[in-house]
C-alpha cells in the first residue's frame, strides 16, 4: 500500500484537532455504552471501547488515547494490573488515567500513589463526567469550548 494512503487512512481515524480521544475499559456493557455516549454527546469527544484489560491495553497501544477510564474490578486481568501493564510500557505510559471504581478496597490515595490521575467513584452522574474528567486533567472545560 502507498505510505501517503496509509497515513491518510490513520489521519482520518483521528478525531478533529481539539476534540479529546477517551479509552474506556470496563467489563460491564452498560457502562461502557453510558460513557461513550455522555461524553460524545456532551463534550464532543471521541470514544473508544474496550471489555477487558488485555483489549483495553491492545487499544491503548494502537489508538493513543488522551485519556483512559479503567475499571477496577474486572474478571480476569483487574483494573491494577491493566494500569501497572500501561505503565510499563513506553507507548503507553505517558496516558493520563482514571480510575472508576464502585469499591472501597483501594483508598483514592493509594491509587494516586501508584500515578493515576483520579478516581471516579460507581455511580457517577452522567451529565457530569465530562467535567470531572476536565477538573482531574487540568483540561478546559468542553461546555465552555
Amino acid at each position: 500500500m502507498d505510505p501517503s494512503l496509509r497515513n491518510r487512512q490513520r489521519d482520518s481515524q483521528r478525531p478533529p484537532l481539539g476534540c479529546k480521544r477517551i479509552l474506556i475499559i470496563d467489563d460491564d456493557d452498560g457502562i461502557r455504552d453510558l460513557v461513550a455516549i455522555a461524553l460524545e454527546a456532551l463534550a464532543g469527544w471521541q470514544v473508544l471501547q474496550a471489555a477487558s484489560g488485555a483489549a483495553g491495553v491492545s487499544l491503548a497501544r494502537s489508538a493513543q488515547p488522551d485519556a483512559i477510564l479503567l475499571d477496577l474490578i474486572m474478571p480476569g486481568q483487574d483494573g491494577l494490573t491493566t494500569f501497572q501493564q500501561l505503565q510499563a510500557e513506553a507507548q503507553t505510559c505517558t496516558i493520563a488515567t482514571i480510575f472508576l471504581t464502585g469499591t472501597t478496597s483501594h483508598p483514592e490515595q493509594q491509587l494516586l500513589v501508584l500515578g493515576c490521575a483520579g478516581l471516579i467513584a460507581k455511580p457517577f452522574e452522567v451529565m457530569e463526567l465530562a467535567q470531572q474528567i476536565c477538573s482531574l486533567l487540568d483540561w478546559a472545560d468542553p461546555q465552555f469550548q
